[in-house]
Formats: structure tokens, sequence, C-alpha cells
């Protein structure tokens, strides 16, 4: 491995605040776009499902550069990597502010979210590679931080500057805070040599391990039940619980600080015992999700829930982490693979959740759909753990 070693705490430091800074740009864009749909809708004159496949188009071209990206970088220092990854995130989303139309917006949507999950990928094994290997998970933690304070900070501070100037200086906003990160990381990021060992055929070999595929499926199902309630929950907010117009970005705001609680502390403890950790945060999920139909007709106690729902996202962190420790020889493009899978979740649960509320099973039937989705992720982690004990008792000594 050619990446550098940590070279004090200071310099630490400085780089997972570079690399955060260029998930809280990330997790802005990904989660302040929904925000700001009705907007684009009425600017561009188109309606606002139109509108809306923008996020699509966002979430397809995560799921086709995550892993294209991080084959094609195989043999590229992984600082010229982030650094070229921000520019283009910086191009795609200053190129979105200034859209003439709807096709316009739909290819600088996509183009915004190729550099996606390979940023997320590679900065977390940059990251994970600047500590001691007990404290790898907490460093994919620091760097999926940023994306946790982007909701509570960046998405509501993109709303207002949608509502009071227009959606396109929320654009403008999170293509500075891009380029930011290119500075910051070309300052303080070292130089790491380029890989000519690197060998795309090793990578996509590496990928033939099952668990490999066991922890994508977890992330893809199991975190499909955070996104199954989030896309509905102002709708539900407004129709179930009848709660003041203030109180819904409130409310996603809890959502965000119980992501960023969850995020820190599942780190901490999948650096002393993963795979419970992985299993536990799928079990507290199902929990939120059991709760959330009773929940949703009381202010207070929704707020609860949604907080534990948050504290589940945490599994994003450990899921990564997993993937750094089981794809061996294809530690990149498997971190790039789980931004994909992420996706899929991002799409899985809200289409699911819509099936239910269509097939006219109330509002709230979207907690117990989630609720299948976090036993369906917790089910497949049962599979990990038998097949981890099996191939442990094959070959002693195995991880």
């Amino acid at each position: 491995m050619t990446l550098q070693r940590p070279n004090g705490a200071s310099s630490n430091r400085a780089v997972f605040f570079a690399l955060g800074l260029g998930s809280f740009a990330i997790g802005t864009a990904e989660f302040a776009a929904m925000t700001l749909v009705p907007m684009i809708a009425h600017a561009l004159s188109i309606t606002v499902p139109e509108a809306g496949h923008a996020i699509v188009a966002y979430a397809v071209g995560v799921c086709v550069g995550a892993p294209a990206i991080a084959l094609v970088s195989s043999r590229v220092s992984r600082k010229t990597m982030l650094i070229g990854m921000m520019l283009l995130y910086a191009v795609g989303n200053g190129l979105t502010a200034i859209v003439p139309g709807y096709y316009a917006l739909l290819i600088c949507r996509f183009v915004s979210g190729l550099p996606h999950g390979a940023y997320f990928g590679i900065a977390g094994l940059v990251a994970s590679f600047r500590v001691p290997p007990n404290q790898r998970s907490q460093a994919v933690a620091k760097v999926v931080l940023g994306l946790t304070i982007a909701t509570i900070a960046g998405v509501p501070l993109a709303s207002v500057i949608g509502q009071y100037l227009s959606w396109r200086w929320a654009f403008v906003l999170i293509a500075t805070v891009a380029l930011c990160t290119v500075l910051l990381v070309m300052v303080f990021l070292p130089k790491d040599a380029v890989r000519s060992e690197a060998n795309i055929l090793d990578e996509i070999n590496a990928l033939r391990h099952r668990q490999v595929w066991l922890t994508l499926g977890i992330g893809a199902v199991g975190f499909g039940s955070v996104f199954c309630v989030y896309t509905y929950l102002a709708s539900i907010m407004r129709e179930v619980t009848h709660a003041p117009v203030p109180a819904t970005p409130v409310m996603f705001a809890i959502f965000g600080a119980g992501l960023t609680v969850g995020t820190l502390v599942c780190g901490w403890l999948a650096d002393r015992k993963m795979m419970p950790t992985i299993g536990g945060v799928l079990l507290v999920e199902a929990t939120a999700m059991a709760g959330f139909s009773g929940a949703s007709h009381h202010l207070y106690e929704l707020g609860f829930i949604v907080f534990m729902m948050g504290c589940g996202g945490g599994l994003a962190t450990v899921v990564q982490a997993r993937l750094l420790e089981v794809a061996v020889g294809a530690e990149g493009l498997a971190a790039a693979l789980n931004q994909s899978a992420f996706n899929i979740a991002n799409a899985l649960g809200p289409y699911l959740g819509g099936l239910a509320i269509a097939a006219g099973l109330g509002w709230t039937s979207v907690g117990w759909v989630g609720f299948a989705l976090a036993i369906g992720g917790f089910l497949i982690w049962l599979v990990s753990v038998a097949e981890e004990a099996k191939s442990r008792r094959v070959t002693p000594g195995g991880r």
C-alpha cells in the first residue's frame, strides 16, 4: 500500500477536515436538491415530477460513476483523484446553477453525481490508512461526518438561499465549497505514489468474495428503511401529525442530529466489534420503524423515533469499514460500490413505501415497510455471520 501513514495528529486533523468538507458539499447537494425541486420547477416552467427527475439523474450518475471511476483510477494517485473528483463536482453544480432548461438540468445533475461515490470510497480509504488499524472505522466516520453535518446545517442554509435569493445560488454555494475542498486537499494531503502495481482485473477478481456482496446487500436493503420513511416524513407530519409548518425543518434537523451521533458512535463501536455493531444498528432501525406508526400521531414521540432513525444511519460508516476489511485488493472499488448500494437503497425504500401508500394502506404504512427492510438487512447480516463462522472453521486462525 503506497498511502502515507500518519505523520502527526495535527496533520491528520487537517486532512480529515479537508475530506470532511468535500463530504459536506456532497451531502448538501444531495439532500438540498430534494427541497429545491418546487423552486426549480417554477423557474424552468416544468412540472414538479419533471424537476424531481433531476434527483433520479443524480442517483444514476452516482451508480454509474462510483465503480467506473474507481476502476479507471486504479493506477492514479489518490490525491490526484480526490482533486479531480471535487473539480468535476464543482463544475457539475456550477453548471446546474446556470441551466436554461429541463434537459440541460438532467445532464448537469448526472455529471454532478458521477464523482459522488468514488469520492467517498477514496476519501474513506485515504483516511483509514492514516490511523492504526484499530481506529479505521472512526477515521471513515470522520469523513462521513461532513455529510451528516450537511443535513443539519448545509441543507437548511441551501433551502434559505433558495427561498430568499434563488435556487441557482444554492448550487453556486455548493460549487464554492467543492472548490474550497480542492484547495485544502492540495495543501494538506501528502502526495502518494502512483500505484503502478495496481491491476483492474485483480480488483474485479477480488469482488468475487461472497462477503463483499453480502455486505453490499446489507447496505442496499437495510438502509432502504431509512429512505422509505425519510422521503414521506414531511407529508406524514402534515397529514397525520398535523404539526405546525415550522416543525418540519426542526424534525429534519433532529434526524440530522441522530445521524451525526450514530455515525460517531457506530465508528467507535465498529473498531471494537464490527459485525455485532452492524447487527445491532439494524435492530435499532427495526425498533424505530416498529414504533413509527404509533408515534406519528404525537409530535414529541415522533421526534424521538426520528432521532433513532437518524442514529441507524450510522450503518453507512460501518458498512464501508467492513468493505475495507473484506475486499482485500479491491478496497477502492468496493468502497465506491458501497455508494451505489446506498443509492439503490435510496430508490428501493421510497418506491416500496410509495406502493404501500398507493395501495391505500395509509401514510404510516411506510413505517412497517421500513421495518421489513431493516429485518431484511438483518437476515442478510445473519447469512454473513454464518458464512464467516464457517470460513473460520475451515481455515483455523482466519479473520
